[in-house]
């Protein structure tokens, strides 16, 4: 790629960002937040400006990915959008280091973009992220109790529907008793930013999507072990899916978050499977 083309292509990026940064205050209710996205909106069009000297080309926002970027803020939170944001930025950072000496300019561009993390962390109190341990509560625990007890039935009972039906029962049942579980903790922590009833729905809600996510091969599948197969896989996903949003929005290792939740889910199903097997021969139960 030549230095024109890699000229174009940063002046879009921080137009996108300027965008972006322009819809994200818009959807600030603290005066104080908006402000700060206000400012570095500024910041990112002075050095959208900066390029278009350079190239002498007028360009305009790339909307799909405004957008996209708004979806995740309203859909994952602001910290996960602006954090992936910022992540992206990083290679920006890089940039504008290989040509500081060219364009000494780019040598102050540099250092404001590698003060937007670092802004955007002290002003960000994310609610959706601050429910997080409600939805890991909710999402480990279906994901241990249902791989492990469904491995094990799956194993003793080769009847996939029969497999699918356990689980949703248990699934319903469980997620209720789980959602009064996170209730009452929520309550008795007290803290500020915690409603006790939202806290109870998150759990519940991810509770019930796991259980979706884990009973779905039993009613697809003919067969029992076929399904377990997959049901391994929709719970990896959700695994990795989940880690990765909590490894941007907290600035985290994604992949030992990742071994450990693997290591106890898969864990508690090889158990589980044990248990099945020894069943399954020693009682030869089919339904």
């Amino acid at each position: 790629m030549g230095e024109q083309e890699k000229a174009l292509r940063q002046q879009q990026k921080e137009l996108d960002d300027y965008t972006i940064y322009k819809e994200m205050a818009r959807l600030c209710s603290q005066i104080e937040n908006r402000e700060i996205f206000l400012q570095i909106a500024d910041q990112e069009y002075r050095h959208y400006q900066f390029w278009k000297q350079i190239t002498g080309v007028e360009l305009r926002p790339r909307w799909w990915r405004v957008r996209l970027f708004i979806l995740m803020a309203r859909i994952l939170g602001i910290s996960f959008a602006l954090k992936l944001l910022e992540r992206w930025e990083r290679e920006a950072e890089a940039f504008y280091k290989q040509i500081a000496d060219q364009y000494p300019e780019a040598q102050r561009i540099y250092e404001e973009e590698r003060s937007h993390e670092q802004r955007l962390i002290a002003m960000l109190h994310d609610s959706k992220l601050a429910y997080a341990g409600a939805i890991v509560l909710g999402m480990n625990d279906a994901l241990v109790e249902l791989t492990g007890t469904l491995t094990g039935v799956a194993l003793a009972f080769d009847n996939a529907k029969y497999v699918g039906i356990t689980g949703t029962i248990m699934g319903i049942a469980a997620s209720l008793s789980m959602a009064g579980s996170a209730y009452l903790e929520a309550r008795e922590q007290r803290e500020a930013q915690i409603e006790p009833k939202r806290y109870a729905l998150y759990t519940g809600l991810s509770y019930i999507f796991t259980t979706i996510l884990v009973v779905a091969p039993f009613f697809l599948l003919p067969s029992a072990k076929e399904a377990l197969l997959f049901m391994f896989l929709n719970a990896l996903l959700a695994i990795v899916g989940y880690n990765f949003y909590i490894a941007i929005a907290r600035d985290e290792a994604l992949w030992p978050r990742v071994r450990e939740m693997v290591v106890i889910t898969f864990g508690v199903a090889a158990i589980s499977f044990v248990i099945g097997f020894l069943v399954n021969r020693y009682f030869g139960i089919e339904i």
